[in-house]
This record gives structure tokens, C-alpha cells and sequence, in this order.
């Protein structure tokens, strides 16, 4: 019925293009208007197409196969956009099981699980600029600042209802802008059955979540967001996939879109299997997925999830519980391969993208280039300095001097990868506490902790990230079951964290040395880095257009007076002042200008001398 190309292709594991041959379509077929199915399953005895077009009688739309190559075809006349279908998938072992259509672009809505026919062309997109805006941009120079969010917790009605898509831009967009994030993160919003799995456990990848609207009001959210020029990140979990029975699970009766032998088809913490990316078609399926999210919904980037789960194949098994590889090692070859063609492939049709991948372990040049032997990624979350720094954080004052290499041991890598800072969803659940709970002290001092470690943040080289909620101090952990707590920002010091976010996320935007070197010792200096008997830290900022911002921070209890610090110039103006009362601060006034004076002793020309009130920071420009 259709050209053999992209059958061909598809098996060749190389149609990156697989959702326009494969699902359902619409077309006019021998004058007649209905819908082409099409679904792969080489190890069936026989397909049917189900819906509502035939009354889910698997005994009237019976498929053919198109090949010996196990691709199912069928026209329907009379199908049209808004059925309901599935796939009855006869095994070999005799059992019919009524599959969601893999490629399928919409879904019922949870806990229903039937695919729907949709056409997801027709949206009048108004990006071009901000596309245009995009096309040769050099993220590593750019600032970089992302607020993540769970779309099914940022807010919810007072009767425990969604916010739409549609809802959504008239709230989250607007807020985000206001926060003066350039990115927003969203968590997974491919179909998934299980609302406790966060998105994290996909069953319908070219599915938009129907949980809060359509994938055009879905396109509509995102344009929102590109018109107040704030790009879009997506999570993307290509590592593995529930074992719900309608998913990809087994689905001709037997592995398919898994790994085929027990060392490595199941992740037995997560219940889920992994990928067999391997498989010429499985990378087919993956690739296109992302390439799809781009061309259709136009977002910005994806982050990729448990990248060091698909890397290693000793991934939480035991000794005896997996093979190594060809050379005798525990990685697997194939993900290697795989990322290759995903991330050659992204950069070449959109070379704009922000691949970025959520990466735990060791491993070297995940963010380096294929032809240098990494993995192509542009991005990497920096999973060490997170744990350091929370862990810093966590101590009181008073014994922090034994962690203070914590503070510092992240310079030691900084550059060996293109990082980005997450302080991710995955820090505030499961007992570990909210962002601002984890502070330690009485409750002014976990503000005045909180506003120290983002000062913190943002002198250090990497890009930034920080989940919902952070922003105004919520103290409740994050539940995925409700919104989050924004009724705090009635409290004042909720308040004034919000307005401190607000101002360093502008501040930050506006100050290319505090980003436009993130890659090297040409935009950073220490400039006290062992004073852990203090528990402070300077460190000098440098920006392409050669600003200098020099930011202390001071993690101890009480004051630091006459703090001298050996500088550059000979006259720096405070900026920002998170002891500011605006912010929570006791408002102790700092000078607006510090005049350098001659330093004898020290390495440096001149030095500077100033108060730092306790649990705070101050960021200075160099005037002159």
C-alpha cells in the first residue's frame, strides 16, 4: 500500500522519522477517507485493529502484513480523529492481548489506556522568531537558569483537579517569567499509566499526557512560553518502560521492545524493563521519539533520564547477575552506540538542542565529542557537586570547618564536563526534606542558610536548575499528589525568598560573568578557598565582555568583621546583598563603594576590607 522505504529504513535502525510510517494515519485511500494502521510485531500469529469504528470486534479489521519483516498494515475506511483503538496482538503462545498503539499520538485518559486517533497537524505556530533567535546560539556562552516542574503538582484546583495545558499558560507562564528563569524543565509528560511514578514509567511516548489537555494545547503551552522568549526542556526516558499489560511490554507475546535475554532485560528495584538498544527497530522507535518532540512540539531540549543505568550492565545487579561486554568490561557497547546516532542525529536537524543527560556515575566526556570518543551530549547534571554541597549544607555552623572541602573539591572536575547545578525534584522527596529544611538552625536561620548556598550557586561554574517550590521555601517535602504549598508566600519570609530568587535570577541574566565562561579557568578564580576555620569563600567571576563580579560567602554563625580579601581594582560596588532586609536579612547596611587600598603582604595588589554579616553574601563589581 505504501512505498517500502521507510519499512526498510525503520529496520535498518535508521528511520528517525518512524512516527509518520508507523501508528495511525489519516488518509484518502482508492477515493475512500479513513485511517492506515500500522504496528510492529514480527513474533504475532496474527493483528487486529480494534475501536470504536468496528465496535472492538477483533474479527472484522483483521491486519496484513506488509512484509516478512513483522509490520502490520490495515486501512480502515471510515476510521477518523477521535476514535478509540488498540491492537489485538495474537502470540505465539496462543493468548490475545489488546495493546495501545506504540507511535500513537493521543490517549484515553488515566486510568483508561485505549489510543486515539489524532492529527497533530494544523496547529498555527507563532515561534518563528524565537526560533530564529536560537538557530546559532552557543549555549556554553548563554545563561543558562531552569526552573523544573511536575505539571500535576505545581498547582491543582481547590477540588483537587489538573490545571490544563490551556490553564497553564495563563498561570505557569507568567510566573516563570516573573521568577526570570530562561528555561523551564518539565517532567515527563509522555503517557504513563501510574500517577506515582511521576511520568517516569512511560507507556505511551508519542502520547502526549491527556491528563491536561491535547497535544495541540500542549504545542500552545510551549509557544506560550517561546513568546516571553523561555525555552523548554522535556525529561525523556529512553532506559526502560513498565510492564503494564497494554504497554510495550512483551507486546507480541514475547520480548520485543526488551532485552531478549534475563541478564539484562529487567531493572528489579524500578519493576520496569530495559530497552534492547540493540535492536535496529527499538532505535528507530527511540530516535524518531526524540527527533519527534523537536519537530513537532518545537521544545528546546531533552534531559535524559538514568543515562548511567543504560551505560553500565552491571547497573544494581549483584556479582553473577550480569555478562560483561565483548572486552570483558561492564559497559554496554550498545548504549554507547545508541547515544551516538541519537545525539548525531538531534544536533544535526536541530542544532539548537540542548541534549543533556541525567548522569551519575564517573564516566568521562559524556558531554565530549563523538569524534573524541564521548557520548555527544552538551550537557551533563552535576550529580557530585549536588550531593557535596547538600551535604555541606546540611551541618551546622559550628562543625562545618571538617566539611569545607566539600565546598571546593567540585573545581577539582568543573571543567572536564559541561555541567549543568540541579537541585532536582530528586533532592526533596523520600525523607530527605525540602530545600529549606535541610538547612540547619532555627527557622530565620534556615533562610539566611538558603540564601548563603544560592550565592553559592551561582558563583560556581556550571549552569543552574532548581525544582518547584524551592523558590519560596517550602518546608514540606514535594508530593506528586497535591500542589505545591504557594499559599507559604503569605508568611513574610516565604515572601522575601521569593523576591531574593527573583532578583538573583535577574541578576544572574544580566551579568555575563557570572555565566559566559562556564568552561574554564579564564571566568573563575579562587579567591579564598581554605579559610575553613572562617567558613568562608571568595571566589572572582569573569565575563566574556570582561566584567569581574567577586562574590564572599560566608557559611558561619556569626559575623565576620573587618574580613580583608586581596583583589585586582582598586574599586568594586556591592550589587547584591542577601543580607538585605528586602530579602530576610537584619538589614545591616554594607558600604555601596569599597575603596582598595594598597596589600603588602598578600599576592595580590590590593585588598579590600569588609564586614560580612553571618550566613550571607555579598557580590561586588570591579569598577575600576
Amino acid at each position: 500500500m505504501q512505498n517500502i522505504l521507510p519499512d526498510y529504513l525503520f529496520h535498518q535502525g535508521t528511520n528517525f522519522n518512524a512516527y509518520d510510517f508507523l501508528g495511525a494515519h489519516c488518509a484518502v485511500f482508492q477515493g475512500k477517507s479513513g485511517v492506515f494502521f500500522r504496528v510492529w510485531a514480527p513474533n504475532a500469529k496474527s493483528v487486529s485493529v480494534i475501536g470504536d469504528f468496528n465496535g472492538w470486534n477483533n474479527q472484522k479489521s483483521v491486519m496484513n502484513k506488509l512484509n516478512n519483516q513483522g509490520v502490520w498494515e490495515l486501512f480502515v475506511e471510515g476510521a477518523k480523529v477521535g476514535d478509540k483503538y488498540k491492537f489485538a496482538v495474537l502470540g505465539k503462545n496462543g493468548k490475545t492481548v489488546n495493546k495501545s498503539d506504540p507511535y500513537a499520538f493521543y490517549a484515553e485518559k488515566s486510568p483508561n489506556t485505549a489510543s486515539i486517533v489524532y492529527d497533530l497537524t494544523g496547529y498555527n505556530w507563532q515561534d518563528e522568531n524565537y526560533l530564529n533567535s536560537i538557530k546559532n546560539v552557543n549555549h556554553l556562552s548563554r545563561a543558562i537558569n531552569i526552573y523544573e516542574v511536575n505539571l500535576a503538582s505545581w498547582k491543582r484546583k481547590e477540588n483537587g483537579d489538573y490545571l490544563t495545558y490551556t490553564e497553564l499558560i495563563d498561570e505557569l507562564v507568567p510566573y516563570v517569567k516573573e521568577l526570570g528563569y530562561t528555561h523551564v524543565e518539565f517532567m515527563p509528560v509522555s503517557e504513563y499509566p501510574f500517577d506515582g511514578s511521576w511520568g517516569y514509567q512511560v507507556t505511551g511516548y508519542y502520547a502526549i499526557t491527556s491528563r491536561f489537555g491535547t497535544p495541540k494545547e500542549f504545542m500552545a503551552l510551549v509557544d506560550a512560553f517561546h513568546k516571553e522568549n523561555i525555552g523548554v526542556i522535556v525529561d525523556w526516558v529512553p532506559a526502560h518502560f513498565p510492564k503494564d499489560e497494554h504497554g510495550l511490554f512483551e507486546f507480541d507475546g514475547q520480548p520485543l521492545y526488551e532485552y531478549q535475554g534475563k541478564d539484562r532485560q529487567e531493572n528489579e528495584n524500578w519493576g520496569t524493563r530495559y530497552f534492547d538498544l540493540g535492536r535496529e527497530q527499538v532505535q528507530s522507535f527511540l530516535v524518531s521519539n526524540a527527533v519527534f518532540f523537536f519537530e513537532k512540539f518545537h521544545i528546546d531540549g531533552l534531559r535524559v533520564d538514568a543515562v548511567a543505568s543504560m551505560l553500565y550492565l552491571d547497573y544494581d545487579k549483584r556479582p553473577g547477575e550480569w555478562t560483561p561486554n565483548i572486552y570483558g568490561d561492564n559497559v554496554s557497547l550498545e548504549a554507547i552506540a545508541f547515544f551516538h546516532k541519537l545525539n548525531k542525529e538531534v544536533f544535526e536537524r536541530f542544532p539548537y538542542a540542548l541534549m543533556i543527560a541525567e548522569e551519575s556515575s564517573s564516566k568521562v566526556k559524556v558531554t565530549g565529542r563523538i569524534c573524541d570518543g564521548g557520548l555527544g551530549f552538551n550537557f551533563k547534571w552535576n550529580m557530585g557537586w549536588m550531593n557535596d554541597v547538600l551535604s555541606y549544607m546540611s551541618v551546622d555552623p559550628v562543625f562545618r570547618s571538617g566539611s569545607h572541602n566539600k565546598l571546593s573539591f567540585s573545581l577539582c572536575y568543573a571543567f572536564s564536563e559541561n555541567f549543568i547545578l540541579p537541585i532536582s525534584h530528586d533532592e526533596v522527596v523520600h525523607g530527605k526534606k525540602s530545600l529549606l529544611d535541610k538547612m540547619p538552625g532555627e527557622y530565620e536561620e534556615k533562610f539566611a542558610n538558603n540564601r548563603a548556598f544560592v550565592g553559592y550557586e551561582y558563583l560556581h561554574p556550571g549552569k543552574k536548575l532548581t525544582f518547584m517550590g524551592e523558590e519560596f521555601g517550602q518546608f514540606k517535602e514535594w508530593d506528586y499528589k497535591e500542589g505545591i504549598e504557594r499559599f507559604m508566600t503569605v508568611y513574610p519570609l516565604h515572601y522575601k525568598l521569593y523576591l531574593f530568587y527573583k532578583d538573583v535570577n535577574d541578576f544572574y541574566k544580566n551579568n555575563e560573568a557570572l555565566y559566559s565562561i562556564d568552561d574554564g579557568w579564564g571566568g573563575f578564580e579562587w579567591r579564598d578557598v581554605d579559610n575553613k576555620d572562617t567558613n568562608v569563600i571568595a571566589i572572582k567571576r569573569t565575563g566574556l565582555n570582561g566584567q569581574e563580579i567577586v562574590g564572599i560567602v560566608s557559611f558561619n554563625g556569626t559575623d565576620l568583621n573587618g574580613y580583608e580579601l586581596g583583589v585586582d581594582g582598586k574599586k568594586y560596588v556591592v550589587r547584591l546583598n542577601s543580607n538585605d532586609k528586602k530579602y530576610g536579612g537584619d538589614g545591616r547596611s554594607l558600604k555601596k563603594v569599597y575603596n582598595a587600598v594598597r596589600n603588602k603582604n598578600g599576592a595580590k595588589k590590593y585588598k579590600i576590607k569588609i564586614d560580612v554579616p553571618k550566613l550571607s553574601f555579598v557580590y561586588l563589581e570591579k569598577l575600576s
